[in-house]
């Protein structure tokens, strides 16, 4: 009876009759939450247009109505904000809830797991996809996050972990699969009971949708081999096809309807996404320096040295977006080019002021490369060769405020990866280089997770008339 009450709640605040495949994921969602087990874990993925969204904002809020506790997670900070958004509930990042610093004594700044406080609390973890489990993060506790999130969660008392995700997105970077929403590895790596359901079945209003139509074209040639993909544009009032010569007049229309913060143009690579910065900085924004307040700039290396002074930041991580309001003083040291500003971060309400490196915001490379980090490292050493213990020296260097300036890029344009997790009104997605030999699994899955950052508009430039045959 009280089983049969919370799925009838969940279905008034859903607003929708449940698709079978709804239907089926809260049936098992209710079983999930009635029998407590503290070693079982839910795994609920869906396609974009299945309602997954819908249904755990529904869920968050009836448990919320019953009395329960929740914490709710993602991965970036715009992913936090978009789950923030729809449950209707405050959203943290996975860093900022589970690591706590140990030590701000050098600009690296360790974190290491912290103490569960919570109980009889259920974590939802949305853009599980996102989630890796390769060591790749040494700063923070074991360096393997999705390991981390699963030990914080059961070390507290009668917690359980609910994954979100979407399958078909780009799995994190380096893995051909995304670990979080793979039930054989969660099984076999924490010797859970996993509960695992899929979304399938798009809902009737996102039939209307242009842009989930494509995705979910994009969607089924995952997994099927060589096929023909045939995109619509004409038909959908929120899809367009434009060229070279119309875009930077839409850019424009875009920026001024919907702001420079919900419009992206989203790339294949940094030297696609470096030439739209330009040319959106040149010909749209008419800024005539190199770095200019109100910049949208994005930081593509975690930063642990700059948030030390401000209550609310712990550490400026790789991918936060930020507005630059000033720019003060440039110098020209250890052979590279650094800039006082004062930034706006997305998502913190202070200020802040910090040393940024120009030099990477029009590199190819994601961030400084191998080589180069180490000729700045020598070159930062060399100003402290007078000092004798190599540990006071190491010291140094990592207090220097110019090794720890913020490595930023342009965020008019970027890359996948980089816009993974967050959702903006207008999406520009551009072709770039495509050659038949392309047209594989991971090339859907780019298109797929690139399509669905759109919320409003979405604009494919420049691509082959191919995809959109009998238009």
């Amino acid at each position: 009876m009280i089983r049969k009450h919370f799925e009838e709640m969940v279905l008034k605040r859903f607003g929708f009759e449940f698709s079978p495949t709804q239907r089926h994921a809260i049936e098992e969602f209710t079983q999930f939450f009635f029998e407590r087990s503290d070693e079982n874990l839910f795994v609920l993925k869906g396609y974009a247009g299945t309602g997954k969204t819908s249904l755990v904002a529904a869920i968050v809020n009836t448990l919320l109505e019953l009395g329960g506790k929740v914490v709710l997670l993602a991965p970036t900070g715009r992913a936090a904000k978009v789950f923030a958004s729809y449950a209707s509930y405050p959203a943290f990042t996975i860093h900022k809830k589970i690591y706590r610093q140990k030590n701000t004594t050098d600009g690296e700044g360790i974190f290491s797991l912290g103490f569960n406080e919570e109980a009889d609390t259920l974590f939802f973890v949305d853009e599980a996809s996102m989630i890796s489990n390769t060591e790749s993060e040494s700063n923070f506790g074991s360096g393997c996050l999705l390991n981390d999130l699963v030990e914080y969660v059961y070390n507290g008392r009668n917690n359980r972990l609910v994954l979100v995700g979407d399958m078909a997105q780009l799995p994190p970077v380096g893995l051909d699969v995304s670990p979080a929403l793979d039930k054989r590895e969660l099984e076999g790596a924490y010797n859970f009971h996993v509960i695992e359901v899929n979304l399938t079945d798009v809902m009737r209003q996102a039939e209307q949708s242009g842009i989930l139509y494509n995705a979910t074209r994009v969607r089924g040639m995952i997994g099927n081999g060589i096929g023909q993909l045939v995109l619509k544009a004409g038909k959908f009032p929120d899809v367009f096809r434009i060229g070279g010569g119309d875009l930077l007049e839409e850019i424009d229309s875009c920026y001024g309807k919907f702001g420079e913060e919900e419009t992206i143009v989203v790339c294949r690579s940094n030297k696609r996404a470096n030439r739209f910065n330009e040319g959106i900085r040149r010909t749209i924004l008419y800024r005539e320096e190199d770095f200019c307040s109100g910049d949208r700039i994005m930081v593509v290396r975690n930063n642990y040295f700059w948030g030390k002074d401000y209550a609310k930041i712990d550490f400026i991580a790789n991918g936060d977006m930020a507005t630059v309001k000033r720019v003060g003083k440039r110098l020209e040291l250890y052979g590279f080019h650094f800039v006082k500003a004062e930034l706006a971060i997305d998502d913190y309400e202070e200020e802040l002021s910090a040393w940024v490196m120009l030099d990477t915001l029009l590199s190819e490379s994601p961030a400084l490369t191998y080589e180069q980090s180490r000729e700045f490292y020598r070159a930062v050493e060399a100003d402290y060769a007078d000092i004798g213990s190599k540990k006071k020296r190491f010291e140094k260097i990592r207090e220097n405020e110019f090794y720890n300036a913020l490595q930023i890029k342009f965020a008019y344009a970027v890359t996948c990866h980089k816009a993974q997790g967050g959702q903006w009104d207008a999406v520009f997605i551009d072709q770039g280089y495509l050659t038949d030999d392309m047209l594989d699994d991971e090339y859907w899955r780019w298109l797929y997770t690139a399509i669905t950052r759109a919320r409003k508009r979405l604009y494919f430039i420049n691509f082959n008339d191919r995809f959109f045959e009998g238009e």
